[in-house]
């Protein structure tokens, strides 16, 4: 998330050369699959002279691919914000910094929660592939436990479910979060 509020002002308001340059940050990262940057920076940056463990290079791999796309989500929300919210403050007397601290940002992030919480469900779900690094996480720790037992059925059920418990409670908490941040009169009115 640090990376992906450093990128956004890049990305919206910096010159050009620095905008394209965020742009193709994000861009490279969204659209190349994360087992890919996880084998590249794992296996790739040692040619460089960048000698990572494979659990610092998990680390890195999914932090930057996440920053990425929470940048993206957080642009989209801002870039949501209508025009006559800008005009509003402007007519106050805001000046740019106090529209967007006071009247854009607050908005933005109450609509980016929901992405943001499925970039966080999309986290733990992608975590599985440190296995691949031989980081023992919980994929991992079932492939141990079915060359142990050879209950594949069984073992990979059981980390399937855990999986599901924990992103269903972090889903359980979002909707919490949503509704103490809504917006009054904002809702949408479903069909």
């Amino acid at each position: 998330m640090a990376l992906a509020v450093v990128l956004l002002p890049l990305r919206v308001f910096a010159p050009l050369p620095v905008s394209v340059i965020a742009r193709g940050y994000v861009e490279l990262f969204r659209g190349t699959p994360l087992l890919v940057q996880l084998l590249l920076i794992y296996f790739g940056l040692p040619s460089l002279g960048i000698k990572l463990d494979a659990y610092t290079a998990c680390v890195l791999a999914i932090g930057l691919n996440s920053a990425a796309y929470q940048c993206e989500i957080l642009r989209s929300a801002v870039k949501g914000i209508p025009e006559i919210q800008f005009l509003a403050a402007e007519s106050l007397g805001f000046s740019t910094a106090q529209t967007y601290r006071y009247v854009v940002l607050p908005q933005a992030l109450r609509v980016a929660v929901p992405a943001l919480v499925n970039e966080l469900v999309t986290l733990i779900k992608e975590s599985s592939l440190a296995s691949v690094l031989g980081v023992v996480e919980l994929t991992r720790r079932g492939e141990y436990l079915v060359a142990y037992t050879f209950r594949a059925l069984e073992v990979y059920t059981a980390v399937a479910l855990i999986y599901l418990v924990v992103c269903s409670l972090a889903s359980q908490a979002a909707r919490h979060l949503e509704a103490k941040f809504r917006i009054p009169g904002y809702e949408r009115v479903s069909a």
